[in-house]
């Protein structure tokens, strides 16, 4: 059994392997603990790897009834993690909405984090572009839910190029990854907030991230002083410096 950490309100899964400099992964919608033990994988450097299901997935817990979430409450989450575990000053790597839980941690609580990885932000208020895409996919997933319920919706978000293990989590945790669908807007950043943080950031895509979430990369990467931007979809190599 997994141990549990208290989060904001809830408790929460994690899991912890390795020895080395901390790092935390937090995971993407309709995603979770496993693309941190891949990443650990990949790294081919000691790190001690915290890796947790977010509010609403597998065994963490969350309100009830559980219907929307935000990227701060989710940061709290985080924040509290990091002190359960007694991680702060780790590195963290997140992927898709797992990527603005870390920054609203980056903004919030300058010094928590010693560096972060955030790939395929979704910060759609700095991609105008984005706005006939999010339409499009709040269309496909409404068809969905009128056809399938909760978790055909669910299935959706994992992707079309998810495996079978993938698209049956996401069924599973349906009600965490609609919430988490909710709350992509839910981050209000300005400038001044995205030029005041002091660590080391690198952005990263790869080859088949959508026009607009490279376009709120770019722009993401832009504000961020000393940020890093890679465009080959490797965490592990933008995570390398970091870990020394």
């Amino acid at each position: 059994m997994s141990p549990s950490a208290p989060g904001a309100g809830i408790e929460l899964e994690y899991q912890e392997a390795g020895e080395g400099t901390p790092v935390v992964s937090v995971h993407g919608i309709a995603s979770g603990p496993r693309e941190g033990e891949e990443l650990a994988r990949e790294l081919g450097a000691p790190v001690r790897m915290i890796t947790y299901s977010r509010r609403g997935y597998d065994g963490s817990g969350s309100p009830e009834p559980y219907l929307a979430t935000t990227a701060a409450e989710q940061g709290e989450d985080l924040g509290a993690l990091l002190a359960a575990t007694g991680a702060e000053g780790a590195v963290a790597a997140g992927s898709g909405f797992g990527s603005l839980v870390i920054l609203d941690r980056l903004i919030r609580a300058p010094g928590e984090l010693a560096g972060a990885v955030l790939a395929d932000p979704p910060l759609f208020a700095m991609a105008p572009e984005a706005t006939e895409a999010l339409a499009a996919e709040r269309e496909r997933l409404e068809a969905a839910l009128t056809e399938g319920g909760a978790p055909a919706a669910a299935e959706l978000l994992a992707g079309e190029g998810a495996d079978d293990e993938s698209r049956e989590r996401a069924r599973r945790n349906a009600t965490g990854c609609l919430a988490d669908w909710s709350a992509i807007a839910s981050l209000p950043v300005t400038r001044g907030e995205l030029r005041a943080i002091g660590v080391p950031v690198t952005v990263v895509t790869g080859p088949h991230s959508p026009p607009h979430v490279v376009a709120a990369a770019d722009a993401l990467a832009a504000e961020i002083p000393g940020c890093g931007r890679r465009t080959d979809g490797d965490i592990a190599a933008a995570l390398r410096p970091l870990v020394g």
